[in-house]
């Protein structure tokens, strides 16, 4: 549609261009029709359709370009920035959580338990509707609804190391709690964060494509897969291939994101290796 709509502009405009020369004729300074807005100098009618007509062509090319540059990138990219922020925002919670512990893990904890109440989907759309539509506010709406799996499973890691003799012995040499928790913490809980946020990609993508679809998310004329569905469900029987298309790419993301999820756990679990 948006190809159809910048041939359409740019035939209308030839279509102007034409009717001032037909009426004013070129003057003296070679703008058509003597109005001073029309660039195209040019000795005849026929050399001014040529230009317009690269000029146009260049256009829907680069109009081209980006919508399968948004298609192939954009949705993923939207996706990967969510994750990123969420496991960002939920590995400092679940530190600072799970190494002071006291008052300050009792009240992170309960923050997490209410964001657990709520279904992640119904909450991204909750947050969708409040902040509307577009790429920004899906990437908070999807990091708002992410972090909290991230900060639950650092703050179970570090609870489990915090008391093991490395961290015990750089709290007696008088190491700060910013230096055990960034050079004696965080290392060893990143295995479980990267599988996390190789699972959490694949749903990322999913509530993206969710949200699109009910008109919360990236709108025209930004790509989306749930958009694509969105509009080719009405052409369901007369062009199935309009869902089915994007209905398969979108299976493929989400299928490669679980797969990663699934080889990183086995690559960081000992114990399963040395079983095979």
């Amino acid at each position: 549609m948006r190809l159809l709509g910048g041939i359409h502009r740019h035939t209308e405009g030839l279509v102007d261009v034409i009717r001032s020369a037909e009426k004013g004729g070129v003057n003296q300074r070679g703008t058509i029709g003597g109005n001073p807005g029309n660039k195209c100098v040019s000795e005849s009618i026929r050399t001014c359709e040529i230009r317009l007509q690269r000029v146009a062509d260049r256009k829907i090319a680069r109009r081209r370009l980006a919508y399968h540059i948004d298609v192939v990138f954009g949705i993923d990219v939207d996706a990967l920035t969510a994750v990123f922020l969420s496991a960002l925002i939920g590995v400092a919670i679940g530190l600072v959580s799970g190494y002071f512990g006291g008052l300050i893990d009792r009240v992170i904890s309960r923050l997490i338990e209410v964001f657990l109440a709520f279904p992640g989907m119904l909450l991204a759309i909750a947050m969708a509707a409040m902040i509307g539509p577009g790429i920004d506010n899906v990437v908070i709406a999807l990091t708002v609804m992410g972090w909290v799996g991230y900060a639950r499973l650092v703050r179970v890691q570090v609870l489990a190391l915090r008391q093991r003799d490395h961290v015990l012995a750089a709290r007696a040499l008088g190491r700060s709690d910013q230096a055990i928790m960034r050079k004696h913490l965080l290392p060893l809980v990143l295995a479980p964060v990267w599988v996390e946020a190789s699972f959490g990609l694949a749903g990322a993508v999913i509530a993206e494509a969710g949200l699109s679809f009910l008109g919360l998310g990236i709108q025209p004329p930004n790509a989306s897969w749930g958009g694509m569905i969105r509009d080719g469900v009405r052409y369901l029987l007369v062009a199935p291939h309009l869902v089915l298309a994007p209905g398969v790419a979108l299976f493929l993301v989400v299928l490669a994101a679980n797969m990663l999820g699934d080889g990183l756990r086995d690559h960081f679990d000992v114990t399963s290796r040395n079983m095979r």
